[in-house]
């Protein structure tokens, strides 16, 4: 049976509320052998608090040594089987910026990115996080691109972030990226993985061609990627599912359309985390789940500045005693995945983890880090057993079988 519809015939109604705080990226390693990880050099008095007063553990994203995309890490936090429920990140870039897709539509996440002139290799994979108004712009030059028989709809994102879709008969998906994740070398070509898909692949290669040829004098900008290639799957909402009504609060556009992809209501919010705080104390008595999601921790491992990474889990302990004074009946804190300031990138490794209810076993952890929650009483476990960890203890499953 599907663990999903499983869990189903298990829920009930209950007046409580479970809060899931992901921050992004959070899991990290120690720059120096024996040294802290970003997280255990951060001064968190009010996690290593909660910390000792919850149950902590480790928890696997996807499977052991496996590194995962950020789609892939938030679905599976809120309890849907990555390796059934593939996601292409255009699907979340489009949807988390407010675009209509279609079910035909064919979503890409672009990147704006440094080519070398002479060689044609990538110098930099972001383009210096150009601002969001530059991004904006090169999107109107690239609106000019027409394709053969498709519609084609350039969006602006974040910073070098773009959506583009394609919309007509005979789409497919089944496509791989252009972005070869390293420097020193050139873009890919789109490629089908599926014989159906190759006339997709065409287009989108014909596309490319002309968008570089647009940008070849905007450097940084003066070249782009295609990543998360794909289709709206048509993902069941988590209110059918766990019977909550589900808000999400991210100040970035992919983790809002991830959200939106599982049926939760996305919470107009300010840049900071204080504007979230803000957000989430508005909305608070609206919703018995909310997704509570911190980007910059993620954006400081893949810049490899560990210190700027322990400045954002600071900021984000100073204002925690705000977040738990409404009263969640479960708080769940942990990341979609680790990404170390050492690594500058997403990684495999676990990640830390702690759940405060009315109802757990504290089991002894005094810290909130990497080498606490090793110890700790849930153990090493998997996103996707969190909702139902938080369900339990929200009081809002019954017991199974007779």
């Amino acid at each position: 049976m599907d663990q999903l519809e499983w869990i189903r015939g298990l829920v009930i109604d209950a007046e409580t509320k479970i809060l899931l705080v992901v921050m992004d990226g959070l899991g990290g390693l120690p720059l120096t052998p024996g040294g802290p990880t970003e997280l255990e050099a951060a001064h968190t008095p009010n996690l290593d608090a909660l910390a000792a007063g919850s149950i902590c553990g480790m928890s696997t994203p996807i499977a052991p040594g496996i590194t995962p995309g950020s789609g892939p890490g938030h679905l599976a936090l809120f309890g849907y089987d990555p390796l059934r429920y593939e996601i292409g990140r255009g699907v979340l870039e489009a949807l988390g910026i407010g675009f209509d897709l279609q079910p035909q539509d064919v979503a890409a996440r672009g990147n704006f990115c440094s080519l070398d002139p002479e060689s044609g290799v990538i110098t930099d994979r972001r383009a210096g996080r150009i601002p969001t108004a530059i991004g904006a712009r090169l999107c109107e030059k690239l609106r000019a691109i027409q394709l053969p028989g498709v519609e084609t709809f350039v969006e602006p994102v974040k910073e070098y972030r773009f959506a583009l879709v394609l919309r007509g008969e005979g789409l497919e998906d089944g496509l791989t990226e252009t972005d070869p994740q390293q420097v020193g070398v050139p873009p890919l070509p789109v490629e089908p993985t599926r014989p159906e898909a190759a006339p997709t692949a065409d287009l989108l290669n014909k596309w490319l061609a002309e968008a570089r040829q647009l940008l070849a004098d905007e450097y940084p900008a003066n070249g782009c990627n295609l990543r998360g290639i794909a289709k709206d799957p048509g993902l069941p909402k988590m209110e059918e599912l766990y019977g909550l009504r589900c808000g999400a609060i991210a100040t970035y556009p992919m983790y809002r359309g991830v959200a939106k992809l599982a049926g939760m209501t996305v919470l107009p919010t300010g840049e900071s985390i204080e504007d979230e705080v803000a957000t989430l104390k508005a909305h608070w008595k609206d919703y018995d789940f909310i997704f509570f999601h911190v980007k910059k921790t993620d954006s400081a491992g893949e810049d490899g500045d560990f210190a700027r990474k322990a400045e954002v889990i600071e900021h984000f302990d100073r204002l925690l005693p705000e977040i738990l004074a409404l009263q969640p009946d479960v708080v769940i804190i942990t990341g979609d995945h680790s990404t170390p300031a050492r690594w500058k990138a997403h990684s495999w490794h676990e990640l830390p983890l702690l759940l405060w209810s009315r109802y757990i076993r504290p089991d002894g952890v005094t810290a909130f880090g990497e080498r606490p929650c090793m110890q700790g009483g849930l153990g090493h476990i998997h996103h996707t057993d969190l909702i139902r960890l938080a369900m339990a203890n929200a009081g809002r499953l019954v017991k199974f079988g007779a």
